[in-house]
């Protein structure tokens, strides 16, 4: 039998929904008042009420603590989202799932091992930590406003996450890759070129305006950042040119650079079907960094110098690009080849510079090929 549908009436909300539990909620001294009722019309009627004795200034009856369920906890956490978070559909997203399994649970409730069962479910530990995160957000915000007075979630280990193998482009896969865009999303291009050359995350690119753009200067200057430290992002000729294609006769310096996107910053609905066609699989925007750091590290950029590119926090998360490349790296070790074969009337100090002298000469050459 399907459900029947209400009129929305102000004040007056069914929850859980389907229960047929109505519920009503006020404001009264700018504090939020909610009581359970039943019925709807008895909800409607008991609002009305309500609202009568706050215009005539009567006494509310004292109403006995309620305990809140996780999705009251989880809509504090999101308003607190909205205002400080770049990615909101992020935690909207991920606030839909817990809310489903988790919201009509009495938060204070909860236990740490009910959560990390409840993280189980999840094939991989990446996504288990972000929604560990996502849950500590929400206590640590109930907290704030003394909704709650521990955070579970908190008390559970991260999970080990492992690396893998790190996913960029080859110089023919980014060739193919812009032809496809270039016949597909002509006005797409620019973004993706950008976000290889340039290597900033999704939202610092997408929320960059043109007056962080300085083109004499060959930077842009990001003042909002993932780790919330300033930068400046240089840029090299394919991003410079991708750049002032976008380039308008009138443009304030507050108008967006990028702004042929859609409203949640999601790159999926033309970026996929293009890698579709291309050819190319488990590769995401982000990976689009992975070039970036990739391909510096193949030019011979040391770890210190990709890092202030890529504006990691830590020198251990760039670390992960020294061994990206099993081909490119396959040379190294034959700088030591030949050194076992020393004659033996060299003493052992002679032996070793010579085979120093050896892995100089070996690494200019490398150096003049590149």
């Amino acid at each position: 039998m399907a459900r029947r549908e209400f009129k929305p009436v102000r004040g007056v909300y069914e929850h859980p929904i389907g229960s047929g539990v109505w519920w009503v909620h006020y404001y009264a001294g700018g504090r939020r008042h909610r009581e359970k009722v039943g019925r709807r019309s008895d909800a409607i009627d008991l609002y009305r009420d309500r609202k009568a004795d706050i215009r005539r200034g009567r006494k509310l009856p004292e109403l006995r603590d309620r305990k809140p369920t996780l999705s009251v906890l989880i809509d504090d956490a999101l308003e607190y989202a909205r205002r400080h978070v770049s990615r909101f559909r992020d935690y909207a997203s991920k606030a839909k799932i817990v809310r489903a399994e988790l919201g009509s649970r009495i938060a204070a409730e909860i236990t740490p091992k009910e959560i990390d069962d409840w993280l189980d479910r999840f094939e991989t530990a990446a996504t288990s930590n972000r929604y560990k995160a996502f849950l500590s957000l929400v206590f640590k915000q109930a907290i704030f406003n003394r909704k709650a007075e521990m955070n579970p979630a908190r008390q559970l280990r991260q999970k080990k996450e492992t690396q893998g193998r790190v996913r960029f482009l080859d110089f023919d896969e980014y060739a193919r890759l812009c032809e496809v865009i270039k016949r597909r999303y002509p006005v797409h291009l620019p973004d993706f070129v950008v976000s290889v050359h340039a290597g900033m995350r999704l939202t610092e690119q997408y929320t960059t305006t043109w007056g962080q753009v300085h083109m004499d200067r060959r930077v842009i200057e990001l003042t909002k950042t993932k780790n919330g430290s300033a930068r400046a992002v240089a840029l090299n000729d394919d991003a410079l040119e991708a750049i002032k294609s976008l380039k308008r006769r009138r443009q304030r310096a507050t108008d967006r650079v990028f702004e042929n996107r859609v409203a949640d910053l999601s790159t999926r609905t033309w970026f996929e079907p293009c890698l579709q066609e291309a050819g190319i699989a488990n590769y995401v925007w982000h990976s689009n960094r992975h070039t970036f750091c990739s391909w510096l590290t193949m030019r011979g950029a040391t770890l210190k110098e990709i890092q202030v590119a890529a504006g990691h926090k830590t020198i251990a998360t760039t670390a992960k690009y020294a061994h990206l490349s099993p081909e490119h790296n396959a040379g190294v070790v034959d700088r030591i080849a030949g050194v076992s074969q020393t004659p033996r009337t060299q003493s052992g100090q002679t032996a070793i510079k010579t085979a120093t002298k050896r892995n100089s000469s070996a690494r200019r050459s490398d150096l003049k090929s590149m």
